[in-house]
């Protein structure tokens, strides 16, 4: 796998919209947070188009986005927020110019669909938060994209969870949100996950589809190589009059009691506050105990360095 270059001071982060709208204020604290950081933030005026729930229509997206896949002085996209329209654009995209000056892709949810896309070219991403949710996040959460964007070395901590399998895994992480995963197979944008870390995070499902999602995934061959699995946040669950009976930790557990590889859930990772930065792609080494599991991204290459902020 590749990865795009580290970034340095005045490096050019641009901002897109692939799917729903943002307003000006709602991006105002990522826009500062880029500038604390020592980056330039360059935002489009496509940027603040509106077209129904979208951010503008889909010609004016792909343009944009397309825009910024060719943009020599850009070095990272930052996509502005998820929520639903990244799918219309994917098949649209050249990825030739990307290709030869590839740049850090940013973002997650809906954004899963550019993640697998450039898996399938051989390119690492950032699973990480957006500037709609830079607010809120933890410091955490936010700093972490800076170190990944850098080339520092730094670790995930999630606490034990009872449904926590241990092990040591070694490989590299992809996937993204579960809805998503599951939406592109059969797709030329679905991933092989033969020998791969595979990670997946969701909310606002309802049970029996997160079950069906699960079973789905399964009967595709999706698990049967893999060397093991870390789940992120599956929050804000929806159930049906008559209860399905299971919780969605529950559900995912029990698709798992049939493999032996490893397994860690708490991942604080997906729609939540602590939203901490994985590089999709990139070779990782995660440990799985009794009491924590211990996620660590090591670039060699790099000076040991400490970010802050």
């Amino acid at each position: 796998m590749k990865s795009p270059e580290p970034l340095k001071k005045g490096d050019r982060i641009r901002i897109v919209a692939p799917a729903r709208k943002i307003s000006r204020e709602e991006m105002e604290p990522a826009l500062e947070k880029i500038k604390a950081w020592g980056f330039e933030p360059y935002c489009s005026e496509d940027l603040w188009a509106e077209h129904h729930q979208f951010a503008g229509k889909d010609e004016l997206r792909i343009r944009d986005f397309q825009a910024a896949l060719d943009d020599p002085e850009c070095k990272a996209i930052l996509c502005a927020r998820g929520g639903y329209g990244s799918v219309r654009l994917i098949d649209a995209l050249n990825f030739e110019a990307f290709k030869h000056q590839p740049k850090w892709l940013i973002g997650f949810s809906d954004i899963t669909v550019f993640h697998l896309a450039l898996h399938n070219l051989q390119f690492c991403t950032l699973h990480a938060s957006m500037p709609i949710n830079f607010k809120t996040n933890t410091s955490k959460s936010l700093v972490s994209i800076k170190q990944a964007l850098v080339g520092e070395d730094y670790e995930i901590i999630a606490e034990a969870h009872p449904y926590n399998r241990p092990g040591l895994m070694e490989g590299q992480i992809i996937g993204g949100n579960l809805s998503m995963l599951y939406s592109l197979l059969g797709s030329p944008t679905s991933i092989e996950t033969e020998g791969k870390i595979l990670f997946f995070e969701d909310l606002d499902e309802y049970l029996y589809h997160v079950d069906r999602m699960m079973w789905n995934l399964k009967r595709n061959g999706y698990f049967n190589q893999i060397k093991g699995v870390l789940i992120g946040t599956l929050c804000d669950m929806n159930d049906n009059t008559i209860p399905f009976g299971e919780t969605a930790e529950e559900i995912v557990h029990r698709h798992f009691m049939e493999y032996d590889f490893p397994v860690a859930f708490n991942i604080p990772a997906g729609h939540q506050a602590d939203n901490q930065c994985l590089i999709f792609g990139k070779q990782v080494r995660v440990q799985i105990d009794s009491d924590q599991t211990l996620i660590s991204f090591q670039n060699e290459s790099q000076p040991k360095t400490r970010t802050e902020g």
